[in-house]
């Protein structure tokens, strides 16, 4: 039987007997007399006489068994200060080559002393496994920089896959190719999933809460310049107020990675039409956007027509103008892709294509603010009707939209 025991200045494996008792003729001895090496635990420990404790059941110098000591043990680590710049720790720093070959293992002090974190079922190596994986020193716990905290490392080993879990995996595996031949075979896949959501799981760096203020500050920017913009929009002219929102939309829709300005579309094989915007997404696929400036124009009318508000002929139009649009561009086809991809390769990453494929439209214009809350729902309806293919949002739509987005980053 094998066992881990933290002395004051060491780290011991220590190898005791079963219930048979000790021999003269046990192995472990004999190994190390004869080739002054002895593998334990299919070789995961690999130790050599001078790793003998004084108190141990074989003395080295004299090559004598001591019978009033019942096991064979080894000092594996030794009790060091580690410092790194100004931090300062203590750790058992094990002997060399006796876990792994040719790398530094420091466990710190503090670490509970079990086999389970050397040996996981099965004899597999621990260590072997973490050195395989990564490169440089392996530090468990304390204040070094890059070291597994001992928490993370307990956690490690707690969910080190098991041969039950190994069984079940292999059988997934093969379920999923034989069930595509065979009626009846066993869902070994959904045993394995229900087996694996059963254990903890592991749970990445929180970004959310690394970015929180971020975010914040972000958005809480974006909100002040487009109310900022709006108090003072008779300042601007048309040109500068498109882009001035173009740089908005791109912080509220990230997904867009470009965005081309005054794009020549081919209506037919006469006339050419020019789109103010071409959004381009991070797939390549292509979007209208108009932008109106305000000027506190009404979107919808003031009277009813059939006890209904209707969007006023500036809303209705740039409707009728972005569905033309669409379908211009959807008319074009690989033409147009052809087209645009050479036409603008030299702002795209290399290699990048662009799609035309089924566009969206998008309407920036108007204010809410100045109606009526049944003026509010007729245009909520005129938005629905369009919803599929074009988002018309009003100047009110961003602003609440903004502050909506850092309410609820606020509340996580």
């Amino acid at each position: 039987m094998l066992e881990i025991r933290k002395k004051s200045k060491y780290l011991q494996l220590i190898y005791a007997y079963s219930d048979s008792g000790f021999s003269n003729d046990d192995w472990v001895i004999n190994e190390l007399k004869k080739y002054n090496y002895v593998g334990i635990a299919h070789r995961i420990f690999n130790l050599i006489p001078e790793y003998l404790a004084k108190k141990s059941r074989y003395n080295l110098s004299t090559q004598e068994f001591i019978l009033e000591i019942p096991d064979v043990v080894f000092n594996i680590a030794e009790l060091k200060t580690i410092q790194e710049g100004k931090i300062k720790d203590e750790y058992f720093e094990i002997y060399p080559n006796v876990l792994v070959r040719d790398r530094r293992i420091l466990l710190h002090k503090d670490i509970e002393p079990d086999i389970s974190l050397f040996i996981a079922e099965t004899n597999i190596s621990i260590f072997k496994q973490i050195a395989e994986l990564v490169d440089g020193d392996i530090i468990i716990g304390g204040k070094i920089n890059n070291s597994i905290p001992l928490e993370e490392f307990y956690g490690l080993i707690e969910n080190f896959p098991t041969s039950y879990e190994k069984k079940l995996y292999a059988q997934a595996r093969i379920s999923s190719v034989l069930k595509n031949y065979f009626e009846k075979v066993k869902d070994s896949e959904k045993i394995y999933v229900k087996y694996r959501n059963k254990k903890p799981s592991n749970k990445g760096i929180n970004l959310k809460k690394i970015f929180e203020d971020y975010e914040v500050n972000k958005y809480q920017t974006i909100y002040d310049k487009l109310l900022s913009m709006l108090e003072d929009e008779e300042n601007y002219n048309e040109t500068t107020w498109q882009l001035e929102i173009v740089d908005i939309l791109l912080l509220l829709y990230p997904k867009y990675i470009a965005v081309f300005r005054e794009v020549p579309v081919n209506a037919d094989d006469l006339t050419t039409k020019s789109l103010d915007y071409l959004f381009v997404d991070a797939n390549g696929h292509v979007d209208v956007v108009e932008i109106k400036q305000p000027f506190d124009h009404a979107i919808m009318t003031k009277g009813k027509y059939r006890d209904n508000y209707i969007p006023l002929r500036e809303l209705s139009g740039t409707v009728m103008q972005i569905e033309k649009y669409i379908y211009y561009l959807n008319r074009w086809g690989k033409r147009g892709e052809n087209f645009l991809i050479n036409k603008y390769k030299d702002e795209l990453p290399k290699g990048f294509k662009i799609h035309i494929t089924n566009p969206k439209g998008f309407i920036i214009m108007g204010r809410e603010n100045n109606l009526t809350n049944e003026q509010k729902h007729d245009f909520e309806v005129v938005k629905r009707k369009y919803k599929n293919v074009i988002d018309i949002l009003s100047y009110d739509d961003l602003l609440n939209r903004l502050k909506l987005t850092i309410k609820q980053i606020k509340l996580r």
